[in-house]
């Protein structure tokens, strides 16, 4: 009976080394899992007990248990890297779970890019930089006020050097000098008798202005014309020019030398355009000159002043002087 065991024992274990070398041949790269325990005890256990009998179904069922803890053994070999895979997948999930979380707690804390504190801090510095400003610029301005305001009249340092002595003939054919007109406030304007349309409008508002500060005012004025054409502007054309203008307005005029004297005493630029025979204009300047009693120079009017202006100019001039 032993031997009978024995001789079965050895032909099993014959069947099973085959059997197993096989499976590991066409397995190699993968472990059998508890599943060919199962097909061992379907398919090989039947044939077996027919042969052997009861006896050798005891060693094949000792055999199969050792096989599936052999199986068991081995599993976890391979189910390791599934297990350090899924657990390095929840790893990455949990790492990533962290990571959103700490992203999340990183956006609480931060924030957007302007927070409503950083814009209210804005909108002070804004407001308190505009308030400074206007501040400094009404300061500016009340600075020049009060400067302007605390400047007293008084005499000049210097008196421009326009005016001067002068030898001339009235439009009644007598030698007069500006010793004539001490005594007198005098308004000088230069000209011609010729000059189409800027003399006679000058002409007509320094007379209105002379006869609207009288009126006004209680002041007499002396007008007076000196002409800067001598070559055309005899005494007779300038007793009939001045006529045209105001009853009081003096005509003078006199040789070339005494009228080109007499406008560089005054600052007064005059010249010759292009001549067609006698027929020529004279470019010169539109200035009126405001003297005193001394005949000292006061001020001077040009032509952007309207008669009411030169009125008030001349008016406001000679209460200051006086």
């Amino acid at each position: 009976m032993a031997t009978t065991i024995t001789r079965n024992a050895s032909r099993l274990r014959n069947v099973y080394c085959r059997f197993n070398f096989h499976t590991l041949t066409q397995c190699r790269s993968t472990i059998p899992s508890l599943p060919v325990a199962d097909t061992l005890q379907r398919r090989i256990l039947p044939s077996v007990q027919s042969i052997f009998g009861f006896q050798s179904l005891l060693i094949n069922r000792r055999l199969l248990l050792s096989t599936s803890s052999a199986n068991t053994n081995v599993e976890p070999e391979k189910t390791e890297p599934k297990s350090s895979s899924s657990s390095d997948h929840e790893g990455g999930e949990k790492s990533g779970d962290s990571n959103q979380s700490k992203s999340e707690g990183g956006k609480s804390v931060r924030g957007g890019p302007v927070s409503w504190l950083s814009f209210v801090l804005l909108v002070i510095t804004g407001v308190g930089i505009i308030w400074y400003y206007d501040k400094q610029k009404k300061q500016h301005i009340e600075e020049i006020n009060n400067a302007s305001q605390a400047v007293k009249q008084g005499p000049s340092v210097g008196k421009a050097a326009i005016g001067g002595p002068f030898n001339l003939i009235n439009h009644d054919g007598k030698n007069v000098t500006d010793k004539d007109f001490v005594g007198n406030w005098t308004l000088v304007y230069f000209g011609f008798t010729h000059c189409p349309d800027i003399c006679p409008d000058e002409l007509q508002k320094l007379a209105a202005a002379v006869d609207k500060i009288k009126e006004k005012a209680g002041i007499e004025i002396v007008p007076v014309f000196i002409s800067v054409d001598p070559e055309r502007d005899t005494v007779e054309q300038v007793r009939e020019y001045v006529k045209e203008f105001h009853p009081k307005l003096i005509g003078l005029t006199g040789k070339p030398d005494e009228i080109k004297n007499v406008a560089r005493a005054y600052r007064v630029y005059y010249m010759k355009t292009a001549e067609e025979d006698s027929d020529y204009l004279v470019d010169h300047s539109i200035v009126m000159y405001l003297m005193s009693p001394k005949m000292e120079f006061v001020k001077f009017f040009g032509k952007n002043n309207d008669v009411d202006s030169l009125a008030e100019g001349i008016t406001k001039e000679i209460k200051q002087y006086k």
